[in-house]
């Protein structure tokens, strides 16, 4: 489904022009820096050629989020897709986005890694005439009208919705704040939203890079440098759950001991609220690929479609069952 340059470029302006009618309220792959295709050839017929550079394989979050946009932006569902994984590096994403335009895609669709240093690439984008769809995470960039659309979570609103349990039900608390990816949207967005609300509350903060390991190794170096805390807010649920590892490796109890308040809502974090670790979780949904691939369509021809989609999250308490867990999607 290829159109001209001129034809794509009136697309991409039209729809930034129009006025935003509606929002809804939520923010791994296996081919290494590589892709992978869902068809061997070129496009054909209606077939819309997607090219999708997700950011990593950070978490379960994230393999569940690539998951769900692999299962529906499929040859069946009218897709050729051009899938990446950046492995979290930038330069891995930059180099995917130039390839994109290379193979003269009809959609560019991506997960940033962090919010800067894509001036570059996307004025090539927008010079070639090729839409821009962001997937998850935003982008502060100096070029103009960027992207078509966005798609993804309210990152503040997910830190807000976590600092306003934190001032009803523990308004005491001493908080350290483990950090995601630094300058990340997500880590941004979530650590502005807390802050405002309960930021008199927080003695300090580090980053474990939304992974387990690294989230441990900062609770580990966090145990040393304050002794007093009695709360944890992490940015997404593994860095949470290597944090329990290293709470109870320093003979703590964990949810009690310190508390543990997360963001995600993945099956292991949901489990370890069951199993009372965990203290709340604000959700962050990762399942909304047929949202995407409805908003491609639109994008590919020619329709209007919203500035930014938000997508629905929900929270949790310990009041969660195992049957809730169990029925969990991701």
């Amino acid at each position: 489904m290829k159109g001209n340059t001129r034809t794509r470029t009136a697309i991409a302006g039209a729809v930034s022009a129009i006025t935003i009618l509606a929002l809804a309220a939520c923010g791994g792959g296996d081919t290494g820096a590589g892709g992978d295709s869902g068809s061997s050839g070129g496009s054909s017929g209606d077939t819309i050629r997607v090219g999708f550079s997700q950011l990593g394989a950070e978490s379960g979050w994230r393999t569940a989020n690539t998951e769900s946009v692999k299962a529906s932006l499929t040859k069946d569902a009218g897709f050729d897709l051009t899938f990446v994984d950046a492995q979290q590096k930038q330069e891995n994403q930059i180099k995917a986005l130039r390839d994109f335009v290379a193979q003269d895609v009809d959609v560019i669709a991506f997960s940033p890694v962090i919010e800067t240093g894509w001036d570059e690439v996307l004025q090539e984008i927008k010079d070639s005439g090729i839409p821009v769809v962001l997937v998850d995470r935003t982008v502060d960039t100096t070029v103009d009208d960027p992207y078509v659309t966005w798609i993804g979570a309210d990152f503040k609103q997910e830190g807000t919705t976590a600092g306003e349990w934190v001032k009803e039900n523990a308004p005491d608390a001493k908080i350290f704040e483990l950090q995601g990816t630094l300058g990340s949207g997500a880590q941004v967005d979530r650590e502005a939203g807390f802050g405002e609300v309960v930021g008199d509350q927080i003695i300090g903060k580090a980053s474990g890079n939304f992974t387990r390991a690294e989230g441990k190794t900062a609770v580990e170096a966090a145990l040393q440098a304050y002794p007093d805390m009695t709360m944890i807010f992490t940015h997404n649920d593994d860095m949470g759950l290597g944090a329990i590892e290293a709470i109870e490796a320093a003979g703590k109890v964990p949810g009690k001991d310190i508390q543990i308040v997360s963001v995600d809502g993945v099956r292991d974090g949901l489990q370890a609220l069951v199993d009372k670790k965990f203290n709340y979780v604000v959700e962050c949904n990762p399942v909304f690929g047929d949202q995407l691939a409805d908003l491609i369509k639109k994008v590919a021809d020619g329709e209007d479609v919203p500035k930014e989609t938000i997508v629905i999250d929900k929270a949790f308490d310990q009041t969660i069952t195992q049957a809730d867990v169990d029925a969990r999607a991701y």
